[in-house]
């Protein structure tokens, strides 16, 4: 196995915690640095953006012990993501420590589901090698952007579109999706756009679309670089305007097309969405009706006790839990409590400071006025 660097020991917090809750799961991060230098990457967030070269925080033995003993993992039910934060999984080196991981999880006889996602380039030994896998659920999700301008994103689309061809030929436990992202309004939302990713989701399980981040730090970054704010506004969740959705949906209609991750992987590989997303109804008017009959099983509304209990592990002290058909409504929570709680009950659970306003699919409102 190729040896990266040890990190640095002045690597932030942020990073040196390798273990996070986030809303496709726990999300493992024990390799830290990338080249790829994409403009709107959320390692600006993590004050990493500079670190060029890939550097392992602990090993892949220790990350996986970190992993399976911590407080949120439920063994064949957490969603797990590997190398989503500060590195991308299939950088050469990079992608030694992602196979690693994945057979030590594997190795434990666990079942669960784990979101790896690329921009870089695919062979067709690493999909060999994934495919030795014989308990996980790996889905590969194929980030595609179309974008030119090599100020927001210098990585070849090329890329992408070859690595999907790869795991179509060579792929049959391993799913994959396009992951189609980020589209932003004036920069890869054309026609033309649209017609590349109709021909490109032929070659995926599935297509999940969304859109930008635009958090200060990605702004700034990008007006350094000469970049145009691509919005007016920043927002704390991604933008993607009402007028593409639109345009998005209706060429895709019939298509397995989907507004969430956890939608399209559980799509891929026939479950029902770990998201809970059913509530909201409206997420999933474009959704395949075979999707639709297997989240209907599986919703099932919780009582308030079993919520407090959850809470509870989480250290979650909430004073008002409401429970109806949509989603649960609590106080005072963080993003890794909710999602601890949504995932083990497969339900939605929303805080009141940031409510879903129906029809924004949990996205910011630029764009829906």
């Amino acid at each position: 196995m190729p040896v990266l660097r040890a990190a640095p020991a002045d690597l932030p917090d942020s990073l040196r915690n390798v273990i996070e809750y986030r809303k496709s799961g726990l999300s493992l991060n024990h390799v830290v640095g990338c080249p790829l230098d994409c403009g709107y990457c959320v390692r600006h967030l993590f004050q990493n953006f500079d670190m060029k070269q890939p550097h392992l925080v602990v090993s892949d033995r220790e990350a996986v012990d970190l992993l399976v003993n911590h407080w949120a993992f439920r063994p064949d039910a957490t969603p797990i993501q590997i190398f989503n934060r500060a590195t991308d999984p299939f950088l050469p080196g990079v992608k030694e420590h992602l196979v690693a991981t994945l057979e030590l999880l594997d190795d434990r006889g666990l079942k669960n589901s784990v979101l790896v996602i690329t921009r870089w380039k695919i062979e067709p030994d690493d999909v060999e090698r994934l495919e030795r896998l014989k308990n996980l659920r790996v889905t590969i999700l194929v980030t595609w952007s179309g974008i030119e301008d090599a100020r927001v994103e210098p990585v070849d689309s090329a890329h992408a579109k070859n690595s999907l061809r790869v795991l179509h030929d060579n792929a049959s436990r391993t799913k994959a999706i396009l992951y189609w992202r980020p589209l932003i309004a004036g920069l890869n939302d054309s026609d033309n756009h649209i017609d590349r990713a109709l021909v490109l989701s032929e070659y995926a399980d599935a297509t999940v679309f969304t859109g930008l981040f635009h958090r200060e730090e990605i702004r700034k970054h990008l007006r350094e670089a000469g970049v145009t704010d691509l919005y007016p506004e920043i927002a704390r969740r991604k933008i993607l305007p009402a007028e593409i959705e639109g345009r998005v949906t209706n060429a895709f209609a019939g298509k397995p097309l989907f507004r969430k991750t956890s939608c399209g992987v559980a799509y891929a590989h026939g479950i029902a969405d770990y998201n809970g997303r059913f509530g909201v109804r409206e997420i999933c008017d474009i959704c395949p009706r075979p999707q639709v009959d297997r989240c209907t099983r599986t919703h099932l509304k919780p009582d308030v006790a079993r919520v407090q209990e959850l809470a509870a592990l989480a250290q979650l002290k909430t004073d008002h839990i409401s429970i109806d058909d949509r989603r649960i409504e609590l106080s005072g929570s963080t993003e890794q409590q909710r999602y601890f709680i949504q995932h083990t009950l497969n339900y939605q659970v929303h805080d009141r400071s940031h409510p879903h306003l129906h029809g924004r699919h949990g996205r910011a409102e630029v764009g829906w006025e």
